[in-house]
């Protein structure tokens, strides 16, 4: 195969790991606000059964819940194996907002106890406290935890291929059992170089711009 024709194919299989990298993340952010707040609950059983949860999904290899999703509903209940594609996004989604709402969590927790009483003081209810003083300092000091989550995401899209989903390192890995030619594998860095480049500039000029709710 010629540079352009690997390109072309590499290109393919990346478009394929784009889109699991913007599904996931688009649906793991709302999520991860979800688990935050459940694990913040004021109900006991509410917080023991998110904590539970956590140490299950942080405490087994992402590769393994992929398996899990795709394999285990069809040999436990009989359920007819669901879509390669979706499977991969649900095992992400559930993995990431996980991670994401212990950022979150630490976020919210990290604000000045001093500056909610305030805001009570001054008449705002907890709707207008935390839309109005609280959630702009959130953002500001989860953006960096949330942009190392972001890089590893990219980079986890990879395990993708446990269960056939052809994304750009199958795609390498296709074309180098075919023609025997290595270098295609080290190819594949430069696309993930260059999209977590991107990506880590749009988060940083993000974070820029909220340096004046800097502490």
């Amino acid at each position: 195969m010629s540079f352009q024709e690997v390109t072309l194919e590499l290109l393919h299989g990346f478009g394929i790991t784009c889109l699991l990298f913007v599904v996931t993340w688009v649906l793991s952010i709302p999520l991860g606000v979800l688990f935050c707040s459940l694990s913040l609950s004021r109900l006991k059983f509410i917080r023991k059964i998110m904590q539970v949860f956590f140490w299950v999904i942080r405490g087994t290899p992402l590769m393994l819940q992929i398996i899990v999703v795709f394999y285990v509903p069809g040999l436990l209940f009989n359920i007819p194996s669901t879509s390669r594609m979706i499977a991969v996004i649900v095992a992400l989604v559930i993995n990431y907002s996980v991670y994401f709402s212990e950022i979150f969590r630490s976020g919210y927790q990290s604000i000045n106890k001093g500056q909610r009483e305030a805001s009570l003081v001054l008449g705002l209810n907890k709707r207008e406290m935390f839309f109005n003083v609280l959630l702009i300092q959130i953002i500001k000091r989860v953006i960096p935890p949330i942009t190392n989550e972001t890089i590893s995401l990219v980079k986890d899209t990879a395990l993708a291929r446990v269960i056939a989903i052809n994304e750009v390192i199958m795609t390498a890995q296709n074309i180098v059992s075919t023609y025997a030619i290595i270098w295609v594998l080290f190819y594949t860095g430069v696309f993930y170089l260059v999209f977590n480049g991107v990506l880590s500039l749009l988060l940083k000029g993000l974070e820029k711009k909220l340096q004046y709710f800097e502490a």
